[in-house]
C-alpha cells in the first residue's frame, strides 16, 4: 500500500517541508531506509545519517535546523518518536490478518462463554465456567484453565496458559507462551531435612492494557492475588513470584525476577536481569538499572539506583570509577611502600 507525505502527514498531524506528493510504500530506520520509505530522527546520536540517508522523507522535530542539504522531504511534528509509532501501528493494523470464528479441533466446555467477534484458533482449550469478552483473541494451542476470565480485545498469542482462576483485563497482550497463574515457589522446611509443598490458593489478577512477554511466568498467590495493575509492560523470560504486586504503568525489562510478596511502585523502571529479594517495597517512580540487586526497601520517590548491591545511581558510578583505579592505586602503593624501606 502506498501513501503520499501529504497523507501521512494528516495522519500524524506534522507539517510537510518539500514535495508533499512524494509516495511511501515501507517503513525503516534511518540509516538503512533507500527511495520510497519513509523514517524518523529522535536520537541526537542518528543526526549525522539524515544528510546521507536514501530515505524519500523523514519525520523529525519542529525545531529542527539542518546545517547541510537535505535530499529528504521533512514531515516536521511535535514528537517524531511518537509519530512513527503511529505509523508503525496503522502499518501493523493494515498487515495483521483478522481472524474470528472458532477452528477445529478446539475444545469449549459447555458453560464457558464468549462475546462477539472472538476468535478461538485450532487446538485452543476452554475450561469449565470461563467468560471471554468481546473481541477477545485466542490463538491455536492456548490452554484457558476453569473460572478464568479475560477481557475484551484482550490478545493470546499461540501457546499460553492460563492457569485456573486467572483474571486478565481489557486489551492486554499475552505474548507466546508465558505462563500466568503457576503455582508460587511455597515450601516449608522439615524437620528431616525434606520439603512440604503449602498450597498455592490464590489467584492472578492483570489489569487493562497490561503486556506480559513471550515466556514470562507469573506466580499464583499463596492467599489472595498476585496482582498486575493497568498498564504495566513486562518483557520476555520476566519471573513474577507469589503475591508480587506490579504498581500501575511500570515496565520491567527481560531476565528480570522479583521474589514473592514484594511490591513496586506506580511508573517504575526496571531493566535487564535485575533480581529484587521478596517483601520489599519499592516507591513510584523508582529507576533500576540493568543487572542490579536489590535487596532492601526503597522509600523515596523517583530515585535511580544501579549495582548490586544498590546504591543511588551517581554513587555508584562513582565506586565503579574507584574500582577501575585500583590496580594503579595498588602500584603506587607499592611503589612508595618500597621506597620508604629504602629510606629505612
Amino acid at each position: 500500500m502506498k501513501l503520499s507525505v501529504a497523507q501521512i502527514a494528516a495522519l500524524i498531524q506534522a507539517d510537510v517541508e518539500g514535495d508533499p506528493s512524494v509516495e511511501i510504500h515501507h517503513l525503516a530506520k534511518i540509516e538503512e531506509a533507500e527511495h520510497g520509505m519513509l523514517s524518523f530522527l529522535a536520537n541526537p546520536k542518528y543526526t549525522p545519517y539524515i544528510y546521507t540517508t536514501k530515505a524519500s522523507a523523514v519525520i523529525v522535530s519542529r525545531d529542527f535546523v539542518p546545517q547541510s542539504p537535505l535530499s529528504a522531504t521533512l514531515l516536521r511534528a511535535e514528537d517524531p518518536y511518537r509519530a512513527f509509532t503511529r505509523l508503525l501501528e496503522l502499518a501493523a493494523e493494515m498487515l495483521s490478518p483478522r481472524k474470528s470464528g472458532i477452528e477445529q479441533p478446539s475444545h469449549q466446555s459447555e458453560d464457558a462463554s464468549w462475546g462477539e467477534d472472538v476468535y478461538l484458533g485450532a487446538f485452543s482449550y476452554l475450561g469449565k465456567g470461563v467468560k471471554l469478552g468481546k473481541g477477545v483473541k485466542v490463538h491455536p494451542g492456548v490452554y484457558i484453565g476453569d473460572h478464568c476470565e479475560v477481557g475484551d480485545h484482550t490478545v493470546l498469542y499461540p501457546q499460553v496458559v492460563l492457569y485456573p482462576g486467572v483474571r486478565v483485563g481489557k486489551g492486554c497482550i499475552l505474548h507466546a507462551g508465558c505462563r500466568i497463574g503457576s503455582d508460587g515457589f511455597g515450601f516449608a522446611p522439615l524437620p528431616d531435612g525434606t520439603y512440604q509443598k503449602i498450597p498455592q490458593t490464590g489467584i492472578v489478577v492483570l489489569g487493562d492494557g497490561v503486556e506480559v512477554g513471550a515466556n514470562a511466568c507469573i506466580d499464583r498467590a499463596t492467599l489472595g492475588a498476585t496482582e498486575v495493575k493497568d498498564g504495566v509492560k513486562i518483557d520476555n523470560l520476566v519471573q513474577l513470584a507469589h503475591n508480587v504486586e506490579i504498581g500501575a504503568h511500570s515496565v520491567i525489562a527481560a531476565q528480570t525476577g522479583i521474589a514473592g510478596s514484594t511490591r513496586l511502585g506506580k511508573y517504575c523502571m526496571i531493566g535487564g536481569q535485575v533480581g529484587i529479594v521478596g517483601h520489599l517495597r519499592i516507591a513510584d517512580g523508582v529507576k533500576i538499572d540493568a543487572q542490579s540487586g536489590v535487596n532492601t526497601s526503597i522509600s523515596e520517590k523517583g530515585l535511580a539506583f544501579r549495582g548490586s548491591p544498590i546504591q543511588p545511581f551517581q554513587r555508584q558510578l562513582r565506586s565503579e570509577l574507584l574500582f577501575r583505579k585500583l590496580e594503579e592505586m595498588y602500584k603506587r602503593i607499592q611503589t612508595l611502600e618500597k621506597a620508604l624501606e629504602q629510606r629505612d
